[in-house]
């Protein structure tokens, strides 16, 4: 997949993210279910935190945004097309 296409990609997420409102926190081994639910996830990584850093993800599936953050990084299925973000971050998640 050409870089414009990932990035269109991206860009659809965040833009569905917008539209609904809704972004589901979930446990990092539930967010990692739904990536097994999905043929070819698209997942953007980021990180965060001021003094203790962690990783930041999120990813759509069926119109719903989900997120989550873990201390350590998360094994992504193989088939996962990652985005990298400097950080991503929501009011009051």
């Amino acid at each position: 997949m050409s870089a414009a296409a990932t990035a269109a990609m991206a860009a659809a997420i965040a833009n569905a993210v917008k539209a609904s409102g809704l972004v589901v926190k979930v446990e990092p081994v539930d967010f990692l279910a739904i990536l097994g639910r999905m043929d070819e996830p698209l997942v953007v990584v980021g990180q965060g935190g001021y003094f203790r850093k962690h990783a930041q993800y999120l990813t759509s599936y069926k119109g719903f945004g989900f997120y989550t953050k873990s201390d350590n990084a998360l094994i992504l299925p193989s088939r996962t097309e990652v985005i990298s973000a400097k950080s991503i971050s929501f009011p009051d998640i």
